[in-house]
């Protein structure tokens, strides 16, 4: 990179912290720096929820799915278009209608309204830690995109992907402790904007360019990965097992449902951030993925393309396009760091430790939270190597522990607090081990498929029996 790309991007970096410097000053409780003070707009919240649910994670993981199946890999956010539409049909509606949402904050305030405080208690817990680890596969992004583009050489001392977490890591995490939602959603607008326009206007013009053009794209690669249908039938249950019921679990979303002011904005919000990422997103990072093998043929897949970036864009370019996929990055790092001090603060602190705190005294701990659960982050991330791992292993925790009793809550109004509760160990937990001892599932399927109908089962097994002890 050339110093006018370095001082494109050092700026683009000033601005986001100013942002989030301005939102200090205008945040006063809770409220606004959780939801936004419940007003804001479809186009703003729609676009905060592809960025958050896009990000860097999956443009830098779908760039390496470009790399090493081609097209098929656009599936991945296939189910990102899915699952927004079927929240915006099946719980909007649930969750906005009669202004059931009016006092929430958290997803686990809306547990406790049916299931009782045991229940939201343990859902913050794994929540949270799910969170935490979406947040540490943000920062790894940014850092592998980093390490490849702007901090190449060894800075302090120090390795540049280790310099490259530290750095992305210390910037993302102030402006969010600064700003809170209302900073989070404003700058993902911005940065959504910028990432489109940056790959669009430029990035695979330029990348096409330099390869060749198309025709020179199908020579090298195998025709395989010109095919939608270059993937298996277990992966792509995978994926939608994993990543739709994320669309009726997630805190990041649930906090934009409560920010919005009505069913039709949170509506259109949806159904504009499915869009978004299929077949937009979806098919502009494989596609860069699929430029970057051509051009880097023995590079490690998430890493081809900022390496891709690195080289291949002009003086002036460069800086802006890096600056764009930092967008996404940091668009979901904010959320998930948003979203895990949320459960930690008012689900946790505010109801069992510190209940008596004033308004801004729970926006200052709020802060202080934000700020100490990105450290971990930091920690956690530097313990993985492929992001997209890191970032099925978070969603693969939180749905099999969530997803069957957050469908009882809206769906069947029989389930009891106690179903609920011990439904969340069984799928949570077994996921979890499975995950961690690297078990080999029947069929080639995810554990959080088993882990969901573990779940679901107990679920009804604990409220049938519940019901017929006491008569029921």
């Amino acid at each position: 990179m050339s110093t006018l790309d370095y001082l494109i991007f050092a700026l683009y970096m000033a601005c986001v912290l100013g942002v989030g410097a301005y939102h200090f000053r205008r945040n006063v409780d809770a409220e606004d720096y959780y939801v936004g003070g419940r007003q804001l707009g479809a186009t703003h919240v729609g676009m905060s929820v592809v960025a958050t649910d896009v990000g860097g994670g999956f443009s830098i993981g779908l760039g390496g799915l470009g790399f090493t199946m081609g097209l098929a890999g656009s599936w991945l956010l296939f189910t990102g278009l899915l699952g927004a539409w079927l929240s915006a049909v099946l719980i909007i509606p649930r969750i906005k209608t009669r202004r059931a949402d009016r006092g929430l904050l958290t997803y686990p305030d809306l547990l406790r309204r049916s299931f009782g405080p045991r229940v939201a208690l343990l859902a913050a817990v794994i929540s949270g830690i799910g969170y935490l680890g979406f947040t540490g596969a943000q920062v790894l992004a940014g850092a592998k995109l980093a390490a490849g583009t702007i901090f190449t050489e060894r800075i302090w001392g120090l390795d540049p992907l280790v310099f490259s977490l530290l750095a992305i890591a210390g910037v993302t995490i102030l402006y969010t402790v600064l700003g809170g939602l209302k900073a989070v959603i404003y700058t993902d607008s911005v940065q959504w904007l910028i990432l489109l326009g940056g790959l669009i206007l430029v990035t695979i013009p330029s990348a096409l360019h330099e390869i060749g053009g198309w025709a020179r794209l199908r020579a090298e690669l195998p025709a395989s990965h010109f095919s939608l249908t270059n993937i298996s039938a277990a992966t792509l249950i995978n994926w939608l097992v994993t990543i739709v019921p994320i669309w009726l679990i997630g805190m990041t979303l649930y906090q934009r449902i409560y920010a919005c002011p009505d069913t039709r904005t949170a509506k259109r919000a949806w159904y504009l951030a499915g869009l978004l990422e299929y077949p937009v997103m979806a098919f502009m990072g494989v596609l860069l993925g699929m430029c970057a093998r051509v051009m880097f043929p023995d590079a490690e897949s998430e890493m081809a393309l900022p390496m891709l970036i690195r080289d291949v864009l002009p003086i002036g370019v460069t800086g802006i396009v890096v600056a764009a996929y930092f967008s996404a990055i940091m668009s979901t790092a904010d959320s998930c760091l948003m979203a895990s001090s949320g459960h930690v603060v008012n689900d946790l602190l505010h109801r069992h430790v510190v209940p008596g705190l004033s308004d801004r005294g729970l926006m200052r701990l709020s802060q202080i939270a934000t700020a100490v659960i990105g450290v971990l982050a930091v920690l956690l991330a530097s313990r993985f190597t492929m992001v997209l791992d890191v970032i099925l292993y978070a969603y693969a925790f939180m749905v099999s522990g969530l997803f069957a009793p957050t469908l009882a809550m809206f769906f069947w109004p029989r389930a009891t607090g106690t179903a609920a509760f011990w439904s969340m160990l069984a799928g949570g937990g077994f996921t979890l081990v499975a995950n961690l001892a690297g078990w080999d599932m029947p069929g080639g399927l995810d554990p959080t498929l088993y882990g969901i109908v573990l779940s679901g089962t107990v679920l009804t097994g604990v409220t049938w029996a519940t019901k017929r002890s006491t008569g029921v």
